[in-house]
C-alpha cells in the first residue's frame, strides 16, 4: 500500500506545481486553493509512505514522479520547449524512479 501511496503523492505533487502555474503566484482564488489542497495531499500521502518505506527512497521517487510529470505538462500545456536533450533526461527520471523501486524490492 505505500507504494500506491507514494504514487498518488507523486501525481498530487504534479498537479500542485502545475497548479502553481495557474494561480498566478496565489492572486486567483480557485486555483490557488486547488493548489494549497493538492500539497498538503501530497505531503501527508508522502508521509503515509514513509513509514513503510526508507525515507530516502520515497522522497526520491516522489520528486521523480514530480518532476517528470511537471516537464512533461509542461510541453503539453504550456508550449515548453522539447528538444532531445530534455526528453533523454526526463527519460533518466524514468530509469532512476523504476530503479529504485527494483533496488527496494529487492531489499526486503
Amino acid at each position: 500500500m505505500a507504494w500506491v501511496y507514494l504514487f498518488v503523492a507523486g501525481l498530487f505533487e504534479v498537479g500542485w506545481a502545475i497548479g502553481l502555474k495557474y494561480s498566478d503566484g496565489f492572486t486567483r482564488l480557485v486555483p490557488s486553493v486547488l493548489t494549497a489542497i493538492a500539497m498538503v495531499a501530497s505531503v501527508v500521502l508522502l508521509g503515509l509512505a514513509a513509514r513503510s518505506l526508507p525515507i530516502g527512497t520515497a522522497y526520491a521517487v516522489w520528486v521523480g514522479i514530480g518532476a517528470f510529470g511537471t516537464a512533461a505538462l509542461g510541453v503539453v500545456l504550456f508550449g515548453e520547449p522539447q528538444n532531445f536533450w530534455r526528453l533523454f533526461f526526463l527519460g533518466l527520471l524514468v530509469v532512476a524512479v523504476i530503479g529504485l523501486k527494483l533496488s527496494h524490492a529487492e531489499a526486503e
